[in-house]
């Protein structure tokens, strides 16, 4: 099954209030895993940064003033999302977003039933608890000191950590197996293969044993 995990960093809560998309990043995960391949861009919003969104992510805007605008990277970006399941965290935001953008310029709204929300996903499993990035870091023990404001790379990564141990964590038995057999490939190094050797005075002893055997059976001819 191939997933995109992925984030977005806007101008402002609403498209409808005139805000736009200005960062996108997706992480391509095949049953769970993450392959390696990932899709980041910037977009330049063909507006102002209120301060209060520049406050949270960081962009200002002359930094996206020579970025593309959305049409110019719809494409690549719709064809990288195609066919898979998205999961975004507090879907809906980033979802209202994305559709926006592919309808402005002439592209087919994405349906809501490709789409996984990790903050429901979170809410089920832990009840009355925070659900925030953040909190779901903590609460699995992902590392994300490195995150000091919003960015939609670094949060994409983190929630597909926070996303693989939500749906059941890592291949615990797959690692025991292998841990296992590395085990047993290190207790053959100490232990090699004996070769049993019978004593000499044994080997003596059962000469003399069979020399006093009259007539044995193996000796008859059939």
């Amino acid at each position: 099954m191939r997933e995109i995990v992925f984030d977005t960093e806007t101008t402002g809560l609403d498209p409808r209030d005139g805000h736009r998309l200005v960062e996108f990043a997706g992480i391509e995960l095949v049953e769970r895993v993450p392959t390696g391949r990932h899709l980041h861009v910037y977009v330049n919003p063909g507006r102002s940064m209120p301060a209060e969104a520049q406050a949270v992510h960081g962009l200002t805007e002359d930094f996206l003033a020579d970025k593309p605008r959305f049409a110019s990277v719809a494409g690549e970006l719709q064809a990288f999302l195609e066919g898979a399941t998205l999961v975004a965290h507090n879907a809906a935001f980033d979802m209202r977003f994305l559709n926006f953008e592919f309808e402005l310029c002439g592209r087919p709204a994405i349906g809501s039933a490709r789409v996984v929300d990790t903050l429901e996903l979170a809410r089920k499993r832990f009840p009355g608890a925070k659900h925030t990035l953040d909190a779901l870091c903590q609460r699995f023990g992902i590392d994300r000191s490195h995150r000091v404001l919003h960015g939609a790379l670094i949060d994409a990564e983190l929630l597909a950590d926070v996303y693989v141990e939500l749906t059941g964590g890592r291949q615990i038995g797959f690692d025991l197996s292998v841990a296992a057999m590395a085990e047993e490939e290190l207790a053959r190094a100490e232990w090699p293969e004996r070769t049993w050797e019978i004593p000499l005075a044994d080997q003596q002893a059962h000469a003399d044993f069979l020399g006093k055997m009259k007539e044995p059976l193996w000796l008859k001819q059939a």
